[in-house]
């Protein structure tokens, strides 16, 4: 009276399964994961106007319930990159139908399907990360049947159960986004046996994750004997002694072609002389130039120790604006007429008399000393 047959279209759905970039790991090892899609059930609702009217109904509308929701969850192991296999839990979820009928009444019909199943598994690598598979296998369902009417329609059995063993397959993709997590598409047919002696295909399509089991990169990796180099014993190298620190470059300029006598202010012939030494210090690697400044001995202590540290700091100055030199590699000093380069008795008197200043010209200079030259 009340029957359902379901039908579907899993070569159609591996087709199309077939198109997508997934793959499936070509790891070995045990692995497991969880699927989760829709299931597809073709009613028989001509058979059912047959039930229906053979027991004296005729049949207005028949409303089909044939879609669900499904998942299913597993686990398994793979033997190596072509062989795997596979066991695990599932659910193809309710269908049902709603039958109308004359005399006035309603027929509704609804079975659950779910169940165990193991597969064998064989897997085709297509790229480092892409595979397809395909399993076959058998499936342990537990279908149960519920029927109620209402109106003309009075239902004997409103209840029925069955488990049974069957076929199923299927065909997938897997992609492997790491060593341990993979991607996995896939169309499945289980064939069903229901409660009230029918028999037919529920398709299953599904997407879902797979989890390797396993450090993968903890394989140990064989490595070439890396070649030992023999290294001689050290030989004391000889050291040769550093080189001499270079003498330093000393020229002495007399006052009197510098400045004006008792004058601190450089002559515009004391400017040429100092501009030929700058030009003769050009490229000259050095460290510090030391400018003193003599006096003779004629006037003050005070006086004349002013007056050679001004003419020291006039060549500074001049070094520095004409040729460039850093300020501060050049120090200055004044020193009083102390170190004169007469000798004693050389020039006597104490008057101060032209001869006198004549004699003590030599006294009155200076000395730039360039130290580090090279």
């Amino acid at each position: 009276m009340h029957s359902f047959k379901v039908a579907g279209s899993a070569g159609l759905v591996a087709l199309a399964v077939l198109a997508s970039p997934l793959a499936l790991a070509d790891e070995t090892g045990w692995y497991g994961g969880l699927n989760a899609g829709r299931a597809r059930a073709s009613i028989d609702d001509q058979r059912i106007t047959s039930g229906l009217l053979g027991s004296g109904f005729a049949t207005t509308s028949i409303v089909d319930d044939n879609r669900a929701n499904a998942f299913k969850v597993f686990g398994g192991y793979q033997f190596n990159r072509h062989f795997a296999l596979e066991g695990g839990y599932f659910d193809l979820g309710r269908f049902g139908y709603h039958a109308t009928t004359v005399p006035a009444g309603i027929l509704d019909g609804n079975i659950r399907l779910k169940g165990l199943n193991l597969d064998a598994v064989g897997i085709l690598p297509i790229t480092g990360k892409l595979s397809a598979f395909g399993r076959v296998g058998v499936n342990y369902a537990q279908a149960r049947d519920h029927f109620s009417g209402s109106g003309a329609v009075n239902v004997l059995t409103p209840a029925a159960e069955k488990r049974d063993t069957n076929i199923k397959f299927g065909l997938g993709l897997q992609y492997a986004f790491t060593e341990a997590l993979n991607l996995r598409v896939e169309a499945e047919r289980y064939r069903i046996n229901d409660a009230i002696g029918n028999r037919g295909d529920v398709d299953m399509v599904s997407v879902g994750l797979v989890y390797h089991f396993g450090d993968k990169s903890s394989a140990p990796v064989a490595r070439a004997a890396e070649p030992v180099t023999y290294l001689p014993p050290p030989v004391a190298a000889i050291v040769p002694p550093p080189p001499p620190a270079p003498a330093p470059r000393k020229v002495s300029f007399s006052a009197d072609s510098l400045f004006a006598f008792d004058r601190a202010d450089i002559t515009p012939a004391g400017k040429l002389a100092l501009g030929k030494f700058s030009s003769e210090l050009a490229g000259t690697e050095y460290q510090q130039i030391t400018v003193t400044g003599h006096t003779d001995r004629i006037g003050s202590h005070a006086y004349n120790l002013a007056l050679s540290s001004r003419r020291a700091d006039a060549v500074k100055n001049e070094l520095v604006s004409t040729a460039g030199i850093p300020a501060s590699r050049i120090s200055t000093r004044g020193i009083n007429g102390a170190e004169p380069v007469t000798k004693p008795g050389e020039c006597v008197g104490t008057r101060i008399t032209p001869a006198l200043i004549a004699c003590l010209q030599p006294d009155r200079r200076v000395e730039v000393e360039v130290s580090g030259t090279r």
